[in-house]
Order: structure tokens, then sequence, then C-alpha cells
């Protein structure tokens, strides 16, 4: 009978004893290393893996650190899930270069690695399930640049500089205004860690230092919520942009401080990992990446059935 432990990390087939998930021999067990555990985003991931856990009768452990600017903790959290010897591993690496020689001691071990949301600088992993980060930004950047009438001055809150999803997110935003929208002027990029106190004071420092900003994108779902939470303290009129969803993201929107949003699929991506995990055990061939999608949400379409199903609280 399929049972899930009860602090909410680890579901598989086993028997209950005391409180704890004891696995069956025959049982793999694939631990999940994300890139934090705070935002709502993440708990949708590990609840598409769960899903994907149960139907293919296997064991995983969903953790990460308290927050995204927690490298060194992430690091150790993985060397303590490769130490329980996995039959497969999945990644969401904080920092695309720091994880590689763990990486590369799994490998050795013969243990497939699947990253998801964020890659790594390597090929290691079998296969990345995740967001076309680049095509995603540049959607937003259009939408920015439309909002704005296509000139003036817009700056970028980005969750970090060191993962693929920042790194992404940001040139994808930049590239796009630079080709697309040469009359829109970048006169700030700043990092604020995804952490949303973090980043409310940034909003509130660039629309101090440039009186003439029309807009702000901010890149993940604490930069968004913090880069909201400044335009509002500061009384400032202009166009807000996020990325990803829950609660605060949506309320703002409906309230009309923020323009719209992109969102991912994150119960995708978390099935995705887990799903890509089996058939590596399997020994089945995996494409090099996974497009699990994104779409744009604002206030016309968030009750539509197509996007209300990628919208998370």
């Amino acid at each position: 009978m399929l049972k899930r432990r009860l602090v909410g990390v680890v579901v598989g087939v086993g028997a209950l004893v005391g409180g704890t998930m004891l696995a069956r021999a025959d049982e793999p067990y694939i631990p999940l290393i994300s890139k934090g555990f705070q935002h709502q985003f993440w708990q949708a991931v590990k609840s598409g893996a769960e899903q994907s856990a149960k139907e293919h009768n296997v064991r995983i452990s969903f953790e990460g650190p308290e927050t995204e600017a927690m490298v060194d903790k992430q690091i150790d959290m993985l060397s303590a899930a490769l130490a329980k010897k996995p039959q497969a591993l999945g990644i969401a690496a904080l920092d695309s270069k720091a994880a590689i020689p763990l990486l590369k001691r799994a490998q050795a071990d013969k243990i497939p690695v699947i990253a998801f949301d964020s890659g790594v600088d390597s090929d290691i992993p079998l296969t990345t399930c995740s967001t076309d980060n680049l095509a995603a930004a540049a959607l937003a950047a259009d939408k920015m640049a439309e909002a704005i009438g296509n000139s003036g001055e817009v700056a970028l809150i980005v969750h970090d500089q060191t993962s693929r999803t920042g790194i992404g997110r940001r040139d994808g935003f930049l590239n796009q205004m630079k080709a697309r929208h040469p009359n829109i002027k970048i006169v700030s990029v700043q990092y604020g860690g995804g952490d949303h106190l973090k980043s409310a004071e940034i909003a509130k420092a660039m629309i101090l230092a440039n009186p003439n900003l029309k807009g702000i994108f901010a890149s993940n779902e604490g930069s968004a919520d913090g880069a909201a939470i400044g335009v509002k303290e500061s009384g400032k009129k202009l166009v807000l942009v996020g990325f990803d969803s829950g609660k605060e993201q949506k309320d703002d929107i409906t309230s009309g401080l923020m323009l719209g949003a992109i969102t991912q699929n994150p119960v995708g991506i978390g099935k995705c990992v887990v799903d890509s995990a089996v058939k590596a055990l399997k020994g089945e061939k995996l494409p090099r990446k996974i497009d699990t999608g994104f779409f744009w949400y604002d206030k016309s379409n968030m009750n539509d059935p197509k996007i209300a199903a990628v919208l998370y609280d």
C-alpha cells in the first residue's frame, strides 16, 4: 500500500513504523535538492514530484535551504543526499558551477542526475526539466515595452547572477530590449537574492535614484513580491512585471499594482524530474532538455482554465 512519511517530504512504497517510512529493498530512492523551500513555487514543484513518485512507486525526498542565497548549505544537502547512496538524484542548482564536483562523484558512482529549474554548466545531468527562461523573459520584455509605449527607462531586480535561471531571465530580458525595443534604456540591474524584503529596499532605491523610471522587471516570486512592496511604499506609479505566481503576485495583479507576470509550470517541473529519473533507471535515453512551458498572465486571463491550472498559492 502506498504511504507517505508524516513529515510530508518522502513518499513511496513500504511499511509505516513509528511514524517513519521503511523503504522496501527494491524501492528506488531519489532525493531532490531544490534551490529553496520558502516560496510557493517550490511547494508546487514538490507536489508534482510527489504525484510522480506515487505513480512510479519510488521513494523521494525534497529539500532546499531556507533562502536561495545559501549556496554552501545546498552543497551540504547535496553531499548528505549522495552519502545515502540513492539510485538517482534531482538537483536545482543555486550556483551553476559549485555543484559540479559532487555531481562528478555521482557520475562516478553511476547515479543518474536530473537537473530541474536551473541547470549546471556541465553535461553530467542527463536532462534538465525547466522553463525556457530566455524566451520567457523576452516575452516579459515585450509586455513591458508595450505598456510603457516602447520608450523610457526601466530597471531589473534579479534573484541572482549565479544560477542558470537568474542568468537566463536577466539576459533574456536585456537582449530582447536591445534587439526589439532600442528606445528603452536599462538604467539598473540589481540582485536581491529572491528575498522579498531586500528586493523591496532595492525597488525603493531604484525609484529614488531614477525619477524618470517607467518600469521594473522582477525575475522570480520573492523578487516580484518585494518589488511590489517597494513600489507601493514609494507611492510611484510605474509598470511592474513579475515572474512566477503565488498569492501575493495574483493579488497585486488583481489590484492593478502589477501589470502581469510569467508563470512557469512548477507541478509539471516536479513530475518531469521524477519521470525522467525513472526512465533513466530503466535505461531509456532522455533529451538534453525538456521544456516544461510558460505563460503570460494578467488580469484579463487569470481565470482562463489553461492559465489557472499553472497558477499556484
